[in-house]
């Protein structure tokens, strides 16, 4: 199934690249540049109606950090999320907190899921992992 968005969604996606939070931006510093097995995010993504943290096309992945402001909007966010795993995307979700006190241990657990993935796929990756902590 493609992956389709709402075009009105582009303009404001790059308005929150811009005003990206302090996890945000954390977790955009390990995603970016492939440096995780030459893998592609991108960050602040369209799809549907909807806009995504970071989103990887190649492996279908879409990652989310909920700050505080999540606390108030599970049902929201359980509804958004069942509406984009229609396009056979799954969820990774860290809190903010976790993200800004464990980046290495949110990495991990990110690049678990990836091998994980490659192992279901029969995906052979030798692309190193281009973090230095």
């Amino acid at each position: 199934m493609e992956i389709t968005y709402d075009s009105h969604l582009k303009k404001y996606s790059r308005k929150l690249r811009k005003q990206g939070t302090y996890a945000e931006v954390l977790l955009w510093s390990i995603l970016k540049k492939r440096h995780i097995k030459g893998y592609r995010f991108n960050r602040q993504k369209p799809i549907g109606q909807y806009i995504v943290d970071f989103y990887c096309s190649k492996l279908k992945l879409v990652i989310e950090i909920d700050g505080i402001s999540h606390d108030e909007k599970q049902e929201k966010d359980r509804i958004r999320q069942y509406e984009i795993e229609k396009y056979r995307v799954e969820f990774l979700r860290f809190l903010d907190d976790d993200v800004k006190k464990n980046l290495q241990g949110v990495f991990e657990k990110i690049l678990e899921w990836i091998e994980g993935y490659e192992k279901a796929n029969g995906i052979m990756n030798d692309i190193p992992v281009n973090i230095e902590w």
